[in-house]
C-alpha cells in the first residue's frame, strides 16, 4: 500500500507564484530530500496549498504544515480553520491542538513555568514607548528584540536600543508582542538548532548572521553548518522536549547562548520549520534526517 501526503505551503512558496519568496530554494532542496525517502518506505509526498487543505484533505493519508511561510502575516485564524477543516478528515502533522498552541509564542511562558531554560520575555498587547521603556528595566537591558507573538522569519521584528528613535509602527508587531533582551552571543557565536523526530535527536546546525546583523535567516544574508552538540547542550534541549505532555512528529528547538554560559530557548518550532535536511547526513532518499522524519510518520499513521 502507498500512502499519499501533504506537504502544505503558502502560495509565496509555489514555484513560478506571484510575489515568490527569495529563499524557496529551501523548499526544492527539502523536497529533494523528503521525496525520495518517504518513497523508499512507501509513501508519496506532494506540495498543496494550505488555503487548500480542507478541500483536499480526502486525497491524503496525512498533511504536513512544513512550509506554511505566511501564516503570521495576518492568516492565522483562517490557516488553523483549514487545519481543522481537514484533520476531521485526515491525520495532521502535527496535530490541530499543537499547531494552535505553537502559533502563538505565548507558550514560551508555558515552558518556562515547567523547568524549560527559556530565555525571558516580556509580553505586550500591543507596543508602546511605555511598554518597552518597562521591558527595559524588567529584562535588566538596554538593548532588546521585539518580535510578534504570532510571527517567523523575522517578520516585523526590530532590534532597538534605548534611547534612539522609537520604531515607526508599521516596522513594529502589528498586534501582540514578545520583548527579549538582546544576547551578544547571538552576533559572537550564533543561534543552534536542534532537530528532532519522533522524539528522537537527528541532527543540528549552528546559524550565523551577516555581519552587522543579528538574523540568521538566508532572506538577510544568514548561513549555517553542521553542529554536533555537546552533551550538557543535548541535556538542555532534550528539558525543553521532556516539557511537553507528548511527542511531537517533528520539532526543532531553537538556542541562544544565556549570559551564564548555558543555552536558553528562543523558540521551539512545531509549526512550519525549516529542517535543515541539507546538514543531515546523506543525500537525496539516503540523507539520514528525512529517513528519520519518514520512520516516523509512517509509524504514526500505519502503528
Amino acid at each position: 500500500m502507498t500512502y499519499k501526503i501533504g506537504i502544505l505551503v503558502s502560495g509565496n512558496m509555489i514555484p513560478g507564484a506571484d510575489g515568490v519568496r527569495e529563499d524557496i530554494f529551501e523548499l526544492t532542496e527539502q523536497m529533494g530530500k523528503i521525496v525520495p525517502a518517504f518513497a523508499h518506505k512507501g509513501m508519496t509526498a506532494e506540495i498543496v496549498r494550505w488555503r487548500e487543505a480542507g478541500a483536499r484533505a480526502g486525497e491524503f493519508d496525512a498533511l504536513l504544515p512544513l512550509f506554511v511561510w505566511d501564516y503570521f502575516e495576518g492568516n492565522q485564524e483562517s490557516f488553523l480553520e483549514q487545519i481543522a477543516i481537514a484533520s476531521q478528515t485526515t491525520q495532521v502533522f502535527n496535530p490541530f491542538e499543537v499547531l494552535k498552541w505553537n502559533s502563538e509564542k505565548t507558550y514560551l511562558d508555558q515552558l518556562a513555568a515547567s523547568g524549560a531554560p527559556v530565555i525571558q520575555t516580556v509580553y505586550l498587547d500591543k507596543v508602546t514607548e511605555t511598554g518597552i521603556a518597562q521591558a527595559f528595566e524588567t529584562l535588566g537591558s538596554d538593548k532588546v528584540v521585539i518580535k510578534p507573538t504570532i510571527g517567523g522569519g523575522a517578520w516585523r521584528q526590530v532590534l532597538y536600543t534605548k534611547g534612539d528613535p522609537f520604531p515607526a509602527a508599521d516596522a513594529l508587531p502589528p498586534e501582540g508582542a514578545m520583548v527579549q533582551a538582546f544576547l551578544p552571543s547571538v552576533q559572537a557565536e550564533g543561534e543552534y538548532s536542534f532537530l528532532y523526530f519522533g522524539g528522537q535527536f537527528s541532527h543540528a546546525v549552528q546559524k550565523r548572521a551577516k555581519k552587522g546583523d543579528y538574523r540568521i535567516q538566508s532572506l538577510y544574508g544568514g548561513t549555517e553548518e553542521t553542529y554536533t552538540p555537546k552533551g550538557e547542550e543535548r541535556a538542555a534541549a532534550r528539558t525543553i522536549l521532556d516539557a511537553l505532555d507528548f511527542i511531537p512528529l517533528y520539532a526543532r528547538v531553537d538556542l541562544l547562548r544565556g549570559n551564564d554560559g548555558g543555552l536558553k530557548l528562543i523558540e521551539l518550532e512545531l509549526l512550519e520549520p525549516y529542517l535543515y535536511l541539507g546538514h543531515a547526513d546523506g543525500e537525496g532518499g539516503e540523507n539520514k534526517g528525512a529517513q528519520k522524519l519518514a520512520e516516523a510518520l509512517l509509524k504514526r499513521i500505519h502503528p
